[in-house]
This record gives structure tokens, sequence and C-alpha cells, in this order.
């Protein structure tokens, strides 16, 4: 049997992990930015210091990047406080999740080790082995130049991370006067864009818009003229200013992730919603359909409550996230299931045209749900219960001692929002589990973890569960690796 030490320690790293997969440090529509940092760095710095071993093991699960980052930095900040064995683990997980961060944000990072002045021989070892497995040099060369100078300082690096050739890219990143050419296409077209118009449609989006600036480029003909170099995911960021220049930028919506998706589509007007039903339905079924995998309707008889209340339009730095989390499970709930059921707070039927509105009536909606007697019950929303407030704790807590103790009905309450003042994301009733989420695509996992929230499993099993993450993390790593090469 669990002691009261080991249920308070599972609940203390829980409280960690639901923070790090939703909080991202900025603005909720109920904190400002300033509190939501200062909690979280308290909670890593709580777990750092008190649960090193998970703390590190919460790399292999789905937390956001911003954690991710934090959880890195940390780790090589502190590496004298753990011992040899808990070092080469952590080596391996922080490369196998740096292998996964964008580039941008590892750059960022290195910029952050370095004002940290954290320069070991740990830490230059994952530097230049992050740095040696890019793909592509010369392009990180050009978009993230100032991020690759930074990192070949501190780690005392060749820019070329070791590949031999003739010092080209130092030369370009420390000494570009110093050649009249660049033999790499692409670091010659950087070149050449100084003084060249028709050289910066051959750079990335990112680096040419710059250019086009100085050279004073009109907004729609750029975009137009650069339309083919962008990615799918800028060709979606770049919708809303296409449209206020009246430019044609095509979007391919096929392949995109879930919750991207479901952002891109809350950014349309009602009206284009509309307009473009089908292929907006479409797409978002598509990439539910992806997402669940060989899981696609296994799930039985599932009803869900949604939250689109006023409090899901979030903030200026996280606009309808809360929304989009919502619109994206709601698909991907319906991939899941035989049969499914949704319910939204608002009491709409078109998911396609949700948008924040009005007070939250969890209770009633819930009422609603169970009367449908499903086997799942999935719950997505912030727990700002308000309508009238407390009523959706007193329903599930009535269901669950009373009506259902069996548990015949699973119920899940998923939150996208991270309470600061609480340190956790905020519950509905102890006797239902909650877990944070920010993207759809985790939803089959979550519902997983969220298990351990309910206090009947302690942190025996809940070190089993992270460890058979960790084998499958770094083994997954290791896969791609062996393809890669």
């Amino acid at each position: 049997m669990e002691s009261s030490a080991d249920l308070v320690a599972a609940e203390d790293v829980l409280l960690f992990v639901n923070a790090a997969i939703t909080s991202t440090g900025q603005r909720e529509f109920h904190s400002g930015a300033d509190e939501q940092q200062l909690s979280l760095d308290f909670l890593h710095a709580y777990v750092r210091i008190n649960y090193r071993p998970l703390y590190a093991a919460s790399l292999a699960l789905d937390i956001n990047d911003h954690n991710a980052a934090l959880i890195v930095r940390r780790l090589l900040e502190t590496a004298g406080e753990a011992t040899a064995q808990e070092r080469r683990t952590e080596g391996r997980l922080i490369a196998a999740r740096l292998a996964r961060l964008p580039a941008p944000r590892v750059y960022r990072l290195f910029r952050a080790l370095r004002a940290a002045k954290v320069n070991n021989r740990r830490t230059r070892a994952i530097m230049r082995d992050w740095l040696v497995a890019r793909p592509d040099p010369a392009l990180d060369a050009v978009k993230y130049r100032a991020g690759l100078k930074c990192a070949a300082r501190h780690a005392h690096l060749a820019p070329d991370g070791g590949r031999g050739g003739d010092g080209e890219l130092g030369d370009f990143l420390f000494a570009p006067g110093r050649r009249t050419r660049f033999t790499s296409p692409l670091l010659d077209a950087w070149r050449r864009a100084h003084y060249e118009q028709g050289a910066l449609y051959e750079l990335p989006f990112t680096v040419a818009e710059g250019f086009a600036a100085q050279h004073g480029i009109g907004r729609r003909a750029f975009l137009e003229r650069i339309a083919p170099r962008m990615t799918r995911l800028e060709r979606l960021r770049v919708q809303e200013s296409a449209r206020a220049h009246r430019a044609e930028v095509p979007t391919d919506l096929r392949g995109m992730p879930l919750t991207r998706l479901a952002s891109y589509v809350l950014g349309l007007s009602l009206d284009d919603r509309a307009a473009r039903r089908a292929e907006l339905t479409g797409a978002l079924r598509a990439a539910a359909r992806r997402t669940a995998g060989a899981r696609a309707g296994t799930w039985g008889r599932v009803a869900a409550v949604l939250d689109d209340s006023f409090s899901t339009t979030g903030s200026r730095q996280k606009r309808r996230r809360p929304l989009a989390t919502a619109l994206a499970c709601h698909f991907l709930l319906e991939a899941l299931a035989e049969c499914y059921l949704p319910r939204w707070t608002s009491g709409r039927q078109d998911a396609l045209l949700a948008y924040p509105y009005g007070p939250t009536p969890l209770g009633m909606r819930l009422l609603e749900a169970l009367e449908d007697a499903p086997e799942r019950l999935v719950i997505v929303s912030d727990g700002w219960d308000n309508a009238p407030p407390g009523l959706a704790g007193e329903v599930l807590r009535i269901w669950r001692t009373r009506l259902d103790p069996e548990h015949r009905t699973s119920v899940v309450h998923l939150n996208p929002v991270y309470d600061a003042e609480d340190f956790a994301v905020r519950r509905l009733t102890a006797a239902v589990p909650t877990a944070g989420v920010r993207n759809a695509e985790d939803l089959p996992a979550l519902v997983q973890l969220a298990r351990f929230a309910e206090g009947r499993t302690g942190l025996a099993e809940l070190r089993a569960h992270l460890d058979d993450r960790v084998r499958r993390f770094l083994a997954e790593e290791t896969d791609e690796a062996g393809v890669t090469a």
C-alpha cells in the first residue's frame, strides 16, 4: 500500500506535468503573463529539486515546447546536482527532445545557456551533436544566422559542424565580406539579395521578408511571388495579412496537424467558414482520422461536453486557443467513437461555426450528456463553471458516488488552461480525474494519464508509467536515427 508521502509525491509530479502541458508563461483569460511565469518557475524549481529523475522523465511526455526547453535548461544549469547515472539518462532524454523541438526554439535555448554562462563539457557536447545532425547547415546559416553564430561561439564549434569543407559557412557567419561569391546557392542568394531584388525570392520566406522591406517591395507583390517558397504553416500564418493586402496566397490544408488546423479555421470569418464548409470540414475530419489511426471507431459510445463560452477567447498571445483545442477534440472524438454525442456549452449544434460566447453552463450540459448513457464522457473546458456556479462539480460528484459507483461510464476532464493561482489546471470535482491539454493530438495519451489524478494510484505506478514512456521515447529516437543513417 502506498504511503501518504508517495501519494503526495505522485500528486506533485502530476501538478507539474499538467502545468507543463498547458502553460506557456503567456497571458491567459483569467491571469496575466507575470502570474503565469512566476507560478511556472516555482513548479519547475520545486519538482527539479525534490523529484529530479521524474522531472527529467517528463521530457518523454506530451509537454509543450516551452516547458521542454525550460527543463533542458534547468537540467544543464544544475548538472552538478545529479548523479553520474542520472546525468547519462538526462543526456539521452535531452538529445531526444531537442531533436523534436523546432529549430528556432533550440537556438533560443542555446542563447539562454550562453547568457547563463552554462558552458560545461556536457552542454558543449549536446550542442555539437544537435548541430551535426542538422540536415541543411546552409539553410540554418541563412534562416537562423544569429542563433548559429551564438552556438558556434559558445561551444567553440566549427560552423560546419565538423563536416569538413573550405570554411564557407564560417566565412558566411563571421566574415561575409571576405568572399565575392559563395558556392552554396542559398548562401550566394543571401549575398546577392542585398542589392538584387530578384535574389530574395530564392531565400526562405522569413529571411526574404526582411530584404523585401529593405527594397521597399509592396506586401501584395511580395507575398504572391514568394508563395512558392513558403512552407504550409507559413502560408497559414500569413492569411490574415494576405487578405488585408488582397494578395492571393493559396493554402493546402492536407496534412495539417489537427489543432493547428482548428486554429486556422477559427481565424476565418463565419461567412468564410460557411462558404467553405465542405473543404474545411473535410480537412478537419481527415486530420482527425490520421490522428486516431488504428484507434478510429474503437471507443464505443462517447459523449463530449465542449466549452465555447466567452472565456475561450483566450488572450492576445493565445487567441482562441482554448476554443481551438475544444474544436480539434470534437473532431478527434468523432473519429475515435463508434457513436458520438457532442454538447457545446452555448447549445449550438454547428461546430464549424463555433465562436466564444456567453457563460459556462457546464452542469446543465453534463446532465444532458449523462442522460445519453455513454461509455465515455470527455469534458473539454477551462473549468470556470458559472451558470450556476458549482453545478458541474455536484452533478459529477453525485453521479460518481451514488448513480455510477461501478464506473460504468468513464469520465475525464481535459483542461486547456493553467490556473496560475492554484499551480494547477482547474478541477471540477475530486471525483473526476483532470489532465491538462494543449493539443488535441495528445488526447488519447492524456486520457490514460488522467487516471493517475484520481488519487487512487501512487508514486510506484506513476514511476512505472513514466519509465515505460521514457523507454518508448528513447527507442523511437534510436529508430529514427537508424533510418536517417
